[in-house]
């Protein structure tokens, strides 16, 4: 598959979630298991020599993406999750949004000076929760190697904000 016919099942929903903003559905590409297959394929090769350990994915959806790539990969999965939902003992991180703040965890045995690490979310738009997640895993000691995107919203400068090397598969 094509990365034209890729991009032509991401959807623009205006004025969602709130008006002014052009959203980028990415159900329609999800529902397509070529398309799908075709983007967890070019995921995985942006990582293929990097000696990755583990796959750090975003609620929520990272995680579908970096399930099946740490599975392509044959390496472990470590989800990071808004405050609350993970049952163990946990770091956390609080970071700002555009509209406030927010915060983010993972937990503390999931990650050590060993790994290398994939950090993996479905769209890059301002950077704010990529950078705490980055924040987050070099707290724990392990490498990152990369963050990887599927989309990027390149006029918010979201990879700006980031400490870390990233590449995107589809730049907006």
């Amino acid at each position: 598959m094509t990365k034209e016919e890729i991009v032509s099942l991401i959807r623009n929903v205006p004025d969602f979630p709130k008006k002014g903003i052009m959203f980028k559905d990415i159900t329609p590409l999800l529902a397509n298991p070529e398309a799908f297959k075709a983007i967890i394929d070019d995921l995985a090769a942006l990582c293929k020599d990097k000696g990755i350990t583990k796959i750090v994915a975003l609620e929520s959806r990272g995680f579908i993406f970096g399930a099946p790539l740490a599975y392509v990969l044959g390496v472990g999965f470590v989800p990071i999750r808004k405050k609350g939902k993970l049952p163990y003992k946990k770091l956390s991180i609080e970071f700002d949004l555009e509209y406030g703040k927010d915060i983010i965890e993972i937990h503390q045995d999931a990650l050590d000076k060993n790994d290398k690490v994939l950090l993996v979310d479905d769209l890059l738009a301002t950077g704010g929760t990529m950078s705490a997640a980055i924040k987050l895993i070099e707290q724990l000691g392990a490498k990152i190697e990369l963050c990887a995107f599927m989309c990027e919203l390149e006029f918010l400068k979201g990879k700006e904000k980031l400490s870390a090397p990233s590449k995107s598969l589809i730049v907006f």
